[in-house]
């Protein structure tokens, strides 16, 4: 059974008129009259009782159309979808983040993306970069917000914000005066950090400034998301070395020194190398929507 005799069985069931049928198909009557007769056959019942002065549905003709109404209407809705999900407008966009990024660039990228794509469904998911670049790499996720030094030709990787790494110091604290601290100042505290395995980019740039003292490091504790970090420095822990995006969600009991001669570090995005998906690619229009003209902080 063909879908085009389902629409011209559907045509001729509302108009009751083979000739006006025909008219609203953009078709001629005689091919029409076949194509009913063929379903009829198909079927092995009359769905019309057709006379000189009228046409009616027979009491199969009325059933059928009641379940085919239904069904095209189904079926118009299905290709509308499919349409809707090739073209971005429907389905779901998997998007991990560092913890530092929750108060930068997600907030405002996925209100703008929501309202332009309302449809289209937004999981976020806190994690680690090396558990991000897991993920994104086992198809679990579609867009990564990292912080790393990954240069695999497995993702597309692009710089989003660029900025200062200082210092978190407890507000009672000696070094919580001073307008600048030095990275040797730093290296005589107990220190609270992210694991390395977990966070190896922006580690990796911590480990750099304190690299002269690395022999007499102390630290104390590690934490997996820099509001656990903020936690602990306020209870007195340690000091902490964290993205200058922590102002953000500063608490009273710290306070967030600048460190002499520190690098910046870089909020990234990643996806999969060739990433084709039209919702991933309008997520990424909505990030870099969000990141300021100088990219910095």
């Amino acid at each position: 059974m063909e879908i085009r005799h389902l629409r011209y069985f559907i045509a001729v069931a509302e108009e009751l008129h083979f000739g006006r049928a025909a008219a609203r198909l953009h078709i001629s009557q005689p091919p029409l009259s076949v194509h009913i007769r063929e379903l009829e056959t198909e079927i092995g019942t009359k769905l019309f009782d057709r006379s000189t002065r009228r046409v009616a549905l027979t009491a199969a003709g009325f059933a059928f159309q009641q379940r085919v109404t239904v069904l095209l209407a189904a079926l118009n809705d299905a290709v509308i979808e499919a349409g809707d999900f090739g073209a971005g407008k429907r389905g779901r966009v998997r998007v991990g983040f560092v913890s530092s990024a929750s108060v930068t660039v997600v907030p405002r990228a996925v209100r703008r993306f929501r309202d332009e794509n309302p449809l289209v469904e937004v999981e976020l998911d806190p994690l680690t970069s090396r558990e991000q670049l897991e993920a994104l790499s086992t198809g679990s996720l579609d867009i990564a917000l990292v912080r790393s030094d990954s240069s695999s030709e497995d993702f597309a990787i692009e710089p989003l914000i660029s900025e200062e790494m200082v210092a978190v110091v407890p507000i009672q604290h000696p070094l919580a005066s001073r307008k600048s601290v030095t990275p040797e100042q730093l290296a005589r505290e107990k220190l609270v950090l992210f694991p390395r395995e977990m966070m190896p980019g922006f580690v990796g740039q911590v480990w750099k400034i304190l690299q002269p003292y690395t022999s007499r490091l102390n630290v104390v504790q590690e934490a997996i998301h820099h509001e656990t970090v903020v936690g602990l420095v306020s209870a007195g822990v340690g000091v902490s070395i964290l993205p200058e995006s922590v102002s953000r969600v500063r608490t009273p009991d710290i306070a967030i020194v600048r460190i002499e001669g520190a690098p910046r570090t870089s909020l990234m995005v990643a996806t999969r190398t060739g990433e084709d998906s039209v919702a991933v690619a309008e997520f990424l229009q909505c990030l870099r929507a969000t990141v300021p003209v100088s990219g910095r902080l």
